[in-house]
């Protein structure tokens, strides 16, 4: 089977611990469910992440180099 992850289209996937969580919600002044959400079903997301956890995704970007955006894993 073919580990969908690891393809290079597929940005980075990772799961942040709770202190960075907790540094972006106050950053941008916002509570754990009101950031956008990822599946834990999704073939992207790691093999560690829980329901309730966060998910850093960084990917490419031609006007900043790279992006960064966070999803709350849900069922």
């Amino acid at each position: 089977m073919v580990d969908v992850s690891e393809h290079e289209l597929v940005p980075e996937h990772n799961v942040l611990d709770d202190d960075a969580v907790e540094d972006v919600l106050d950053e941008y002044d916002i509570k754990r469910t009101d950031l956008p959400k990822i599946k834990r079903t999704d073939a992207a997301v790691p093999t560690e992440a829980e329901v309730g956890d966060v998910v850093e995704i960084v990917r490419d970007s031609r006007t900043t180099d790279r992006a960064v955006v966070y999803r709350l894993v849900v069922e």
